[in-house]
């Protein structure tokens, strides 16, 4: 069984989230300088998945936390979600010294029904409704590359 073994928040103030999550919850934080900007990783001290705090990537990327998911091959698990319907938005990327990544998006959701629902105030695909898909990554995380 693969489990969640990080959590990533990519947002536009990365020092207020910092602030916040350190006073909110006690977490341990470190700064590390990447060859694109500042990731800072933090410590949970429960036990769970730790996770890292960074600046968006892209403008239009909302915020939001993303799952990964510690896996044994990363290849492998991006031929098995491509044969379920996902589309690669990151087909393998090595992080130096971390392991590798990819980033599938699963295919889009149907929904059987929006009666009795209230509109959402979101553009098409950026909340509920039609074609609505979500996002896992697959990560090795502390392991040789593959």
């Amino acid at each position: 069984m693969s489990a969640f073994v990080h959590m990533e928040l990519s947002t536009n103030d990365p020092t207020a989230a910092k602030n916040f999550y350190k006073q909110l919850f006690g977490w341990k934080l470190t700064d590390n300088e990447m060859p694109n900007g500042t990731y800072t990783t933090f410590d949970t001290r429960a036990g769970g998945p730790g996770g890292g705090i960074t600046a968006k990537m892209d403008p239009g990327q909302p915020t939001a936390w993303l799952p990964y998911v510690g896996v044994k091959s990363v290849k492998k698990s991006m031929e098995k979600a491509k044969s379920l319907g996902a589309t690669p938005v990151v087909e393998y990327m090595p992080i130096p010294g971390y392991g590798v990544i990819s980033q599938p998006r699963s295919p889009p959701r149907k929904r059987r029904s929006n009666a009795g629902r209230p509109p959402s105030p979101l553009p098409p695909g950026e909340g509920r409704g039609e074609g609505e898909a979500t996002r896992v990554r697959f990560l090795v995380w502390w392991k040789p590359f593959g």
